[in-house]
């Protein structure tokens, strides 16, 4: 199995990868939008941390910077419906703390937010993936709190933003020191963020 690949990045696309290794061999790899945002740029040396699927239509590499990462992709396609693409688009819609935690935590409007995963695909991998993703090792982020925060997050999913993008916001909002506020101003607040 083709585990790491190191070398020279000739294409960065925002699903895929061309590494040219020192022994003039390149690999194509599919990469979720997390780690395309973590890149170097063209012409950089890189290396990724590499999970490879055969199939019948052929073998592909998939890249991930931190190991947690291409652990949690792994156990992803343990899940019942859950293939590679279904996997890397989990990943482009959540670092991998937040959707251990969404998974964990049964969170269905946060999984189905995700682009390919209807409700019976998300209760499906909460059931089946609930608790068989203790042993990897992630700091699991909190859920921003504070005064007007839950609510604050509700507007915003109601206004139509994904999940991943309002606590982004509102975690950015806080993080200022802004986190005494009323929901209503904590909304503003976010929303100029996300502009």
């Amino acid at each position: 199995m083709i585990s790491r690949v190191a070398g020279r990045l000739l294409v960065r696309d925002l699903e895929r990868v061309e590494i040219m290794t020192p022994g003039g061999v390149a690999y194509e790899i599919s990469i979720p939008v997390t780690v395309f945002e973590k890149l170097p740029s063209q012409g950089s040396e890189v290396e990724l941390r590499t999970f490879q699927v055969f199939r019948e239509d052929g073998v592909f590499l998939f890249g991930f910077i931190e190991e947690t990462d291409r652990m949690v992709f792994a156990r992803l396609l343990t899940a019942s419906g859950v293939g590679p693409r279904l996997a890397i688009s989990m990943l482009s819609t959540f670092p991998a703390p937040r959707l251990i935690r969404a998974i964990r935590e049964r969170d269905i409007p946060a999984l189905t937010s995700i682009s390919g995963v209807g409700k019976k695909t998300a209760e499906r991998l909460a059931l089946d993936l609930g608790n068989r993703l203790d042993d990897i090792p992630v700091v699991v982020d909190a859920r921003p709190t504070g005064d007007g925060a839950e609510e604050a997050l509700r507007a915003l999913a109601v206004l139509g933003y994904a999940p991943a993008d309002a606590e982004r916001a509102v975690r950015a909002v806080l993080g200022r020191g802004e986190g005494s506020r009323v929901a209503g101003d904590l909304v503003k607040a976010a929303l100029a963020e996300l502009r």
